[in-house]
């Protein structure tokens, strides 16, 4: 462990430093996909024909790479945190807008029928009754972007040291250092599962009624009457 946290001088920044940096590159690129992906989904439920090309589009973002997306970028935005937080919100929208789409859709008839009787909108029933029955569907697909952009932030250190954590590689090989190798990848590691846990919390804290998926105890089920027998008491 000798040397473990001795971060180079050439990184201008200490181990907590990069770990800040590194959720500052990975969560806003999400939350600004997020906040583009919610209306580009109601567009897609709303008029159907539109999902495809939509779907088709952010594909075809997510298949080009990272490495090929910054150089374009370089140009405009210099080696800068934005030249990597750019792909990363882009990429996060092929999650996001199936995930908001299947949330959506899934909502019962029955309920929407229901909000536009009681005089809802469309604006109003998306945002009071739609988007918080998909709630458990768009933290699913959050978890997944999450995820994602916290392990792409990494391939930053290839313009400018722009890669928080993944710098530590760059300097692992660069200084002959394996232990600075072995810090970034545990600690962008832990971030991810810190992450998901988070918002493990959250859909459990905003979806009260949504069973937890306790499993039933041994002696509860063998005291529970089978339906058959039941029925003949």
């Amino acid at each position: 462990m000798n040397g473990f946290f001795d971060i180079p001088s050439d990184l201008d920044n200490t181990w907590l430093g990069l770990i800040g940096l590194h959720l500052r590159e990975a969560l806003l690129p999400v939350l600004a996909g997020l906040l583009a992906a919610l209306p580009l989904a109601q567009l897609c439920v709303r008029f159907r024909w539109l999902y495809p090309p939509v779907l088709g589009v952010t594909t075809v973002f997510y298949a080009i790479p990272s490495l090929a997306v910054f150089v374009v970028l370089i140009d405009y935005t210099g080696q800068t945190e934005l030249t990597v937080m750019i792909p990363l919100a882009v990429y996060s929208l092929v999650v996001l807008v199936p995930a908001i789409v299947d949330g959506v859709r899934s909502v019962p008839e029955e309920t929407l029928a229901a909000s536009t009787a009681m005089g809802f909108g469309p604006l109003r029933r998306y945002l009071q009754v739609q988007l918080p029955i998909a709630v458990p569907a768009i933290l699913a697909g959050l978890r997944v972007a999450v995820a994602s952009s916290i392990s792409l932030v990494s391939v930053g250190a290839l313009i400018g040291n722009q890669g928080a954590l993944g710098n530590l590689l760059a300097d692992a090989q660069k200084y002959g250092r394996p232990e600075l190798a072995v810090n970034s990848v545990l600690t962008t590691a832990a971030l991810a599962i810190l992450c998901d846990a988070v918002l493990v919390l959250a859909r459990n804290l905003l979806t009260p009624w949504m069973p937890r998926g306790r499993r039933q105890r041994p002696k509860e089920a063998a005291a529970r009457p089978e339906p058959q027998e039941a029925s003949a008491r």
